[in-house]
Parts: structure tokens; C-alpha cells; sequence
């Protein structure tokens, strides 16, 4: 299948309204492309090996999406260029701007993640390994082999890393799992391994579906794990004791309207993709339904938030 990807280059502030723009047009997830969370990476050691070179220009964060090559394609691409231009109106500045299109494979896309993606660890247990590397895993390691396909997600941006790390608090021998917008699968297979009894995964682009069913068969936890195509929560049957989204903001506020049905009595909720600036406005959604907010992480810019359903 032939894919357009396009790509724009912006500031960290105007990274969120650009996800959220590429998400409006159809794209299942966008790839970002943070120098400062590259040179952290380099610095901390993450990366058993690495010959990528130290970014010395950080303030400009590159953003890729995926489109299908079809005949909407250009009305989508003006729609992204006019909306772009637009972000001052909000307050945000878009940077340089500087937007490229280019057509791409799907099997040259998905080739070209292995010269980067290398054994990361994203928690205090879990370890994200490439399908085609070896590791040799260290007592209480969770080991997730992934490979992201056209699902984007390599599990080692900051918003998934700090997802992760509240599963492994918060996740407990029979816990029952909703994952959101599961992509590649990632948080669905922790949640599993960290001993959910259950877990349904939902996407609602058919390729992340694809993705996600096929890492969590290379996981072995088939039998624990249900992938299926959905928009949000709409069609999920039953309560979970937990709920994750690794999303956008403005998608999260519009989430927990539907949340409380769908958790069971001090249930805990999951967020993040949630820029620092957006806290404030996610949190206030999160009150009105009447929920408290445990916690908050903050990494780089981005917010993972711990909410529990208040009892009654």
C-alpha cells in the first residue's frame, strides 16, 4: 500500500494542536521527532548502542504522519497547511512550518524504524525490544518484543514511558484493562504481563488493529488480550478497574465524559499525551466528573495523570 507522509516543522508548544490536526485529518498517530528527547536519550544511556549524532538545534520538533494515497489526499493537505497557519490565532507559534510530503511504502516505512529502535527501558520493569534484536533479560524484567509496523508507536516517547510506569503501580493479579487508542499495543501487552486477567485493546484505524493483534500474538498473551477496531469506548462491553488513554488532550476531556460507566467503583484512569499547558483544562474536565487526580508526572514537556473514580 502507498502511504504520503508528511511531515512539519514546529516548536514543542504547537507539537499537540499539530497531532491533533493530523488526528482530524485521519491519520491513527503521528510520529515525533524530539532532539531533546533524543540528546536525553543518548545521555541517560537508554540505548545499548546508538550512532545517532547529539541534536544541537532543540527547539524545532519535527511531526510525521501517515495518509493513504487517495484521492483526498490533496484537499487533506491544503486543509493541513490552512489549519497550520491558523495556530497563531490560538496563541501558538508553529516555528518554521516548513511542511514536506513524500511517497512512501509501507514496507520501506516499517524497514526504516530498525536502523533507530533499539532495547529501551521505559520502566522500572518493562523492557521494549525490536522483534529482530536480541536482549538478555535481568530478574523482574517484563520484556515486550514490538514490532510498530504503521502503528507509530516504538514505546519510547515520553507519554508512553510514563503510562507504563502508572500500569506497573497501578495494574494488579486480575485486574480487568481498557487501552484507548492502543496503536501498536504497547500499554495492552504491559498491562497483560504486569498479570491483568484482561484486557481489550481498541483502535480505530484498521492498521494499528492489524499491528497491535500481531505484536500481542509475539507476546504470547493472546488469551489474555482482545484487539478490536472502536472509536474511543464506544462499543466496549462491561467495567475495567483500570483505563488507559495515550492520547490528546482535547480527546481525554471528551473521553471522561464516557469514563465513569465504563470504570468500576474506585476504578483508576490512566492519561497522558497531555501537554503541560493543557493540565489545567484536563484536570478540570476530570473534577466535573468526579474524579480525584492522584497524581501527576511530568516529562518533558508532556503530563501522564492518575485519576480514581470517587466513591459514593
Amino acid at each position: 500500500m502507498k502511504w504520503a507522509e508528511i511531515s512539519i516543522q514546529t516548536t514543542h508548544e504547537a507539537t499537540e494542536a499539530v497531532a491533533n490536526i493530523f488526528h482530524d485529518l485521519g491519520a491513527s498517530g503521528v510520529v515525533i521527532e524530539d532532539p531533546e528527547l533524543v540528546n536525553a536519550y543518548r545521555r541517560a544511556g537508554a540505548w545499548d548502542y546508538c550512532d545517532i549524532p547529539e541534536e544541537t538545534d532543540v527547539e524545532t520538533v519535527t511531526v510525521k504522519a501517515y495518509l493513504p494515497m487517495n484521492e483526498e489526499l490533496d484537499d487533506k493537505l491544503a486543509s493541513f497547511e490552512q489549519r497550520v497557519n491558523e495556530l497563531v490565532n490560538h496563541n501558538l507559534d508553529k516555528g518554521k512550518g516548513a511542511i514536506a510530503c513524500k511517497e512512501v511504502q509501507e514496507e520501506d516505512w516499517e524497514s526504516s524504524w530498525k536502523e533507530y529502535f533499539h532495547p529501551t527501558r521505559i520502566s522500572p520493569q518493562i523492557i521494549i525490544k525490536p522483534s529482530w534484536e536480541d536482549y538478555v533479560a535481568i530478574p523482574n524484567d517484563i520484556v515486550i518484543e514490538l514490532d510498530p509496523g504503521m502503528a507509530f508507536g516504538t514505546g519510547t516517547h515520553h507519554t508512553t514511558m510514563m503510562c507504563a510506569q502508572c500500569l506497573e503501580e497501578v495494574v494488579r493479579e486480575g485486574s480487568v484493562v481498557f487501552d484507548i487508542g492502543t496503536g501498536s499495543g504497547i500499554l495492552a501487552v504491559a498491562a497483560a504481563k504486569l498479570g491483568a486477567k484482561s484486557v481489550k485493546a481498541v483502535d480505530l484505524d484498521p492498521v494499528a488493529v492489524r499491528v497491535a493483534q500481531e505484536n500481542v500474538t509475539i507476546n504470547q498473551v493472546e488469551h489474555l488480550v482482545s484487539v478490536a477496531r472502536g472509536d474511543l469506548l464506544t462499543g466496549v462491553e462491561g467495567q475495567a478497574d483500570v483505563i488507559v488513554a495515550n492520547i490528546i488532550a482535547d480527546i481525554i476531556i471528551h473521553l471522561l465524559n464516557d469514563i465513569p460507566a465504563k470504570l468500576k467503583q474506585d476504578g483508576c484512569f490512566i492519561a497522558s499525551g497531555i501537554i503541560v499547558e493543557r493540565l489545567s483544562d484536563v484536570t478540570a474536565a476530570a473534577i466535573e466528573q468526579n474524579f480525584i487526580v492522584e497524581k501527576v508526572v511530568e516529562n518533558g514537556g508532556w503530563v501522564a495523570m492518575v485519576m480514581r473514580k470517587r466513591g459514593v
